[in-house]
């Protein structure tokens, strides 16, 4: 026998006393919730390194921090306009 979780315990006479369309919102919700948060993805895609090297002409220009700062600005100029 399990134990059911004190939540679990205090909403469940709520959800009860709803009228069905609602039970049906709060059962979605919980569905969303689910999917957003507990079940774990599959990912089909394979991380690409086809970009590996790009940037190899600034090497003696930046360091690699100094790159990764670079390129956020470069990253927040494209955004914003």
């Amino acid at each position: 026998m399990t134990t059911m979780n004190p939540t679990v315990q205090r909403i469940e006479p709520l959800i009860q006393e709803m009228p069905p369309e609602l039970q049906l919102e709060v059962e979605d919700f919980v569905n969303y919730l689910f999917e957003k948060h507990v079940k774990k993805p599959k990912s089909k895609r394979k991380l690409k390194l086809d970009w590996r090297g790009a940037l190899s002409d600034l090497k003696d220009q930046y360091t690699s921090v100094e790159l990764q700062h670079k390129a956020l600005e470069w990253w927040d100029e494209d955004v914003s306009s």
